[in-house]
């Protein structure tokens, strides 16, 4: 089971997953969540157990839409599988502890004044 829960910062929103990223329901769930409105999207993973084919496709169909994801924090099964299918170069990948780290303090800053 996948449960996506988002976040929006300034014109950043922020999903933070929790479970397992594959064929499914769990899939189809991620891809409806990411509602672009000229957002960038940032995909938190740290609560991501696994990923397979499907999960991987998700993530490539919605970039191909011309959405921009930012992958945060992936878990290492996830980093795993992206890296043996080649699809780490494809993304932007970064570790963050915080979501000021990630998108920087002018930003968030911004959106608290």
């Amino acid at each position: 089971m996948l449960t996506v829960t988002a976040h929006p910062v300034d014109n950043t929103v922020i999903l933070s997953c929790q479970g397992r990223l594959v064929r499914g329901e769990e899939s189809s769930l991620l891809c409806a969540a990411v509602q672009h409105d000229g957002c960038d999207v940032v995909l938190d993973l740290a609560g991501v157990t696994a990923i397979d084919a499907a999960g991987i496709g998700a993530l490539v169909s919605l970039q191909a839409a011309g959405i921009y994801l930012k992958l945060m924090n992936p878990t290492e099964p996830v980093r795993a599988v992206l890296r043996l299918t080649g699809m780490e170069t494809l993304f932007e990948i970064r570790e963050a502890k915080s979501i000021e780290k990630l998108i920087g303090p002018a930003e968030l800053s911004s959106t608290r004044a």
